[in-house]
Parts: C-alpha cells; structure tokens; sequence
C-alpha cells in the first residue's frame, strides 16, 4: 500500500494503512486468543469450512457409536438377568432330577412317593414363576405370555451407528410348559400357572411314572443347556462388538481432534508474534498521527 506525502494534511495516508495493519493484526490476535480459551483452531465454520464440515460428520458419527456403546452394555446387564434366571431354572431341574430318581427306586411306598411327587410339583411352580419373574425393565426375558409352548423370546439390540448394525437374540421360553411341552408322562402343564406331574394311572402316581420323568427332566435340562449356551455365545459376541465399537471411538475422536483442536504450542508462538506486531503497529500509527504536524513548520516559515 502507498504511503501518502506529509505535506498533505486532508488524508492521512500513512495512518490509514497504519491502521488497516493493526485491525488486521487485532483480528488474528483475537481469533489466537478464542483458541486458546476454547482449545479449539476452528470455532465456526469461516475458520476451515471444509474441516468444520467434515468434523461436524465425526461428531454426529461418535455420538452414535457412543449410544450404541451404552446399548451394549445395556444389552450385556439384560442377558445377564436372564442367564441368572436360567440358572435359577437349572437349579430347580436338577433338584427335580433327584427328587424323580428318589421316586423311582422301588423302596419307597405309595405315602412317601406322593410326598416326593409333590415336592416336585412344588419345583415345577418355582420354575414357571421364576420364568414369569424374570424381566428387564418390565420386558419378560423367559416366558412369552402370547407364543405358547416351545415360543422364544426375540430381541434386537442396535449395535451401531448405522441402521443395519443390530444384533438379534431369542431365547427358548423356560417355562415348564416349554420344558417338557413334547412329553407324554412327567410334568406337564396346561396352563403356565397350573403344574403337575403327569400320572400314568388314576390311583395315584408310581415307579413308572418317576421313571418316565427322569428320561423328560433329562430332556429339559439339555434344552435349558441348550439355551444357556446360546446366551453365552450372544454375550461373548455383544463384548466383541463392544471392544469394536471403543477402538472405533478412538480412532474417530483422535480424528476430529487432528481437524478441530488447536496445537496450543504454535498458538501461543502466534500470540507472542503478533503481540510485539500490535505494539509496533501502535507506534507506527501513533507516529503517522503525528507526521502531519511538521506542515506546521511550513506556515510558521
């Protein structure tokens, strides 16, 4: 920029362009200043427009993947109620198992094989309630009040950040009815809240019938196994797609902090630079202010 001459006193020119120089200066020293405050290089999209844009896409995507995060979890705490009320089940089957092996030995009389029988009708209940009981966040885990027997329990879990990034579970309904809905003899169960053992004839329960039951408990608790397996496997995976998800987090985050933070090193070298440009600047202006004066000197001659 031109400097004007100092024998002309109507435009300074020497201070206009000593004062274009300042504001500039005071602009970059501001915008140092919010970056040091803010610890960020762009606070609004003039700063780098394409790197706020492509910042503000990171962003959106880590807030999904921080949520589906939480929603693994959240899946994780849901199957581990199950996997406690299942185990619950397999303790009331195994108990059922030693109760029908005590009824089928042949030392037993028909008094003390009727006590043994309700005893493990008293299991069966336990088992349906502790199915029927089983929730998370008022949502059943082990009993479908509307599939019947043999009817699962379906879940779907969003994963990640994208709509297709689910991961589905279903769990066998545990109730007795469930458990044993393909046997003739042993315990049976017309309704969920109705439970006993089958018997193969009108005088009473009997040796076969404990018998029967052995072979229909063994077949439960391999399906109840069956069932525990799975959960396992679908805990195992969620933790996988968990670990994926944090290194994925990281990865992102460190991203957006290669677009969006400020390096407080180069900053602070800025400010110091343009802090000595401000105080010379100043001078200069105060200086060029000045200069028109000496036309003083002129007239007084």
């Amino acid at each position: 920029m031109a400097f004007g001459d100092i024998n002309r006193v109507n435009t300074n020119l020497q201070s206009l362009s000593a004062q274009y120089s300042l504001n500039k200066i005071n602009q970059e020293l501001a915008k140092n200043q919010l970056e040091l405050s803010t610890g960020l290089r762009i606070n609004k999209a003039q700063d780098d427009a394409a790197g706020f844009s492509i910042a503000s896409k990171i962003k959106g995507k880590l807030a999904g993947m921080n949520q589906a995060s939480r929603n693994i979890g959240d899946a994780k705490s849901m199957l581990n109620i199950g996997e406690s009320g299942l185990n619950s089940i397999m303790d009331a089957l195994i108990q059922i198992k030693s109760k029908a092996t005590e009824g089928a030995s042949g030392t037993l009389g028909q008094t003390e094989m009727n006590y043994v029988e309700k005893q493990i009708n008293a299991l069966g209940k336990q088992i349906n309630t502790i199915a029927q009981n089983t929730k998370y966040n008022g949502s059943s885990l082990l009993y479908n009040s509307t599939g019947g027997a043999g009817s699962t329990i379906d879940k779907t879990f969003q994963v990640g950040d994208g709509s297709s990034d689910t991961y589905s579970v279903s769990i066998n309904d545990s109730t007795t009815a469930s458990l044993f809905a393909t046997s003739a003899t042993g315990l049976t169960s017309a309704a969920v809240g109705g439970f006993a053992m089958a018997e193969s004839g009108g005088s009473g329960v009997s040796q076969t019938d404990f018998q029967n039951l052995l072979t229909d408990v063994g077949s439960a608790i391999d399906t109840l196994a069956g069932t525990t397996n799975q959960m396992g496997i679908d805990q195992n995976n969620l933790s996988i797609r968990q670990d994926n998800l944090s290194q994925a987090i990281t990865s992102n985050s460190a991203a957006k902090s290669r677009i969006m933070d400020a390096n407080f090193a180069q900053v602070k070298s800025d400010s110091v630079r343009l802090q000595i440009l401000q105080q010379t600047a100043t001078a200069a202006l105060t200086q060029a202010n000045s200069s028109p004066q000496s036309v003083l000197t002129i007239l007084r001659g």
